[in-house]
């Protein structure tokens, strides 16, 4: 059976995907992953919403009261691959590049390329020059599509890296705004006819290990996410309203604000920045059905007092981080919620191990979902028995490809996708988060998980947030090295890191207490939120050294 024809002239990304025995196994073991050979993922995501719940329904909400509906959505996104392709001489597997916070124009904009047969490069708008421009001169975009406000980091790389890229602003005034060139045009947009596995995204990682590296996606993966963790597990209905915290580069955000919604023909409320207390007032005023965000915000909207603003949603989704079971509970008590508990990776697009409902075990992530299966996997990378810790390894429809880079060897094993994460399976196939593979603190030959300490530090009520990391230690290899946020008005002295210390050995094992506690101001994360652990281990290997010269 041969391959379908790819519809991409420009082959740039089939060129740079990693040799065929570098791929982990792909797997279709359910109904809703038979894909036909040709599939453009836009198309159905909005062309068959319009079709199936008419034009006239919401599709995006903002805080302002700005709504577009379904109609418009799709109106804009075809008059975006008419500007694409007439105006930019946009040809199917170029690239683009998307800078922009959460708005409907970003949405419109990211059916728009996909439409047109063009690869999205997603980026963050948090992202600065020197983030973005490894970004750019990997992928090779030939047009950006950038919200107004953001457009000097992308001129700065233009200027540096890219000379070639066409740069077009859209939310402005000015006539070669993306919008007014938009409305030039008129008449449907019918969407390149591409290969379910042609390339449709560019997902640079959100880098909290370093480097980002860029992930690559094919239109049959778009919908997979949905067939699985979608389906089986969020299940949106029409009339839901959807609010997520991380921006539409950071695959979550892509997948609960546009993938999920879209295909259910629910509404999307964009929100483009809201600290956790703003979040949960805006949940409040404009009814809110389901959420999905970090545990750090779940639990700053705890801490606040605000948390039963969150009491009209039917439906809350943590993922990014593991959710402390503490939290869990908290969330569980105060609202009736069980949160839904998920970890995913940008390699594989979404959530793939989860549970809803009764279907949860407080303090475990869950199960594979429909289409997913999972292991862990021992040190010789066979699979390790129930009850052993060890690396998470994931099968399923979608897998690691990363564009043009020698970290491939690295994530895929056995034809498995090794996550870098530590898990315990359980007799009954649930998974136990453990912590980060590089997160497993040795100390004096105690193997100790710095999530759980984090988890203990943070239910102490003068912490707002903390992160554990190990720290050099010349008599026990290593210890715990706890980095503190406290509450405002709080004085970070030896007398308080002595109180948590205490606090914490009342919580759990006394071995696992941090030996060290760090006050800081706030701690390092990337654009999408994630901690940035990397920076705290440079930060504890720097004073190290200095106090050993």
């Amino acid at each position: 059976m041969t391959a379908p024809t790819s519809a991409h002239t420009d082959t740039f990304a089939r060129d740079h995907l990693p040799p065929a025995g570098q791929w982990p196994v792909l797997e279709f073991t359910t109904e809703l992953l038979q894909y036909p050979e040709r599939l453009n993922a836009a198309a159905e995501l909005i062309d068959r919403p319009v079709a199936a719940f008419g034009p006239d329904r919401p599709a995006l909400r903002t805080p302002d009261g700005d709504v577009w509906t379904y109609g418009e959505l799709q109106r804009r996104a075809d008059q975006i691959a008419r500007v694409l392709t007439e105006d930019l001489g946009l040809v199917p597997g170029n690239r683009v590049l998307l800078r922009s916070p959460n708005n409907p124009w970003a949405v419109a904009a990211w059916l728009g390329v996909l439409k047109a047969g063009g690869i999205v490069v997603g980026s963050m708008a948090a992202l600065r020059a020197r983030e973005l421009a490894p970004i750019v001169a990997k992928t090779r975009p030939s047009v950006a599509l950038v919200d107004h406000r953001y457009l000097d980091e992308v001129f700065t790389v233009r200027d540096t890296v890219a000379p070639d890229l066409a740069v077009v602003a859209h939310g402005g005034d000015a006539d070669e705004d993306l919008s007014h060139r938009a409305e030039r045009k008129s008449g449907p947009f019918r969407a390149v006819d591409t290969a379910a596995d042609d390339v449709a995204l560019f997902g640079p990682t959100s880098g909290t290990t370093g480097v980002p590296k860029i992930t690559v996606h094919f239109h049959r993966d778009l919908l997979s996410i949905d067939n699985t963790f979608g389906q089986s597990t969020l299940r949106l209905r029409p009339d839901d309203l959807v609010a997520c915290t991380a921006p539409f580069a950071f695959t979550f955000g892509l997948g609960m604000l546009v993938v999920f919604t879209l295909r259910a023909g629910a509404c999307a409320f964009l929100t483009e920045a809201a600290t956790p207390v703003q979040l949960a007032r805006l949940v409040a005023d404009h009814g809110v059905t389901v959420l999905a965000t970090a545990p750090t915000a779940y639990q700053q909207i705890v801490k606040s007092g605000e948390v039963q603003r969150l009491s009209g949603l039917r439906s809350a989704v943590s993922a990014g981080e593991h959710i402390p079971l503490g939290l869990w509970e908290t969330l569980r008590d105060e609202l009736g919620i069980k949160v839904i508990d998920g970890i995913g990776a940008t390699e594989l697009l979404h959530i793939f191990i989860s549970a809803t409902g009764e279907d949860i075990r407080p303090g475990a992530t869950g199960r594979p979902v429909p289409g997913y299966r999972a292991t862990v996997l021992g040190p010789d990378g066979e699979e390790a028995a129930p009850g052993v810790a060890g690396r998470l390894g994931v099968i399923g429809p979608v897998g690691c490809r990363y564009l043009d880079d020698e970290r491939q060897a690295n994530y895929v094993v056995n034809g498995w996708n090794v996550t870098g994460d530590t898990f315990v399976r359980d007799e009954d196939g649930y998974f136990w988060y453990q912590a980060r593979s590089d997160d497993m603190i040795v100390s004096s030959g105690y193997n100790i998980a710095g999530p759980e300490v984090e988890a203990a530090v943070v239910t102490h009520p003068d912490v707002a947030e903390t992160a554990v990391v190990a720290a050099p230690d010349p008599e026990r290899g290593s210890v715990v090295c706890a980095f503190v946020v406290l509450r405002d008005g709080v004085v970070g002295d030896p007398a308080k890191a002595r109180e948590i210390q205490d606090h914490v050995k009342q919580l759990i094992a006394p071995y696992k207490y941090p030996r060290d506690v760090r006050f800081i101001d706030a701690l390092p994360r990337n654009p999408s939120g994630k901690l940035q652990h990397f920076k705290l281990r440079r930060i504890v290997r720097e004073q190290s050294a200095e106090d050993q010269a």
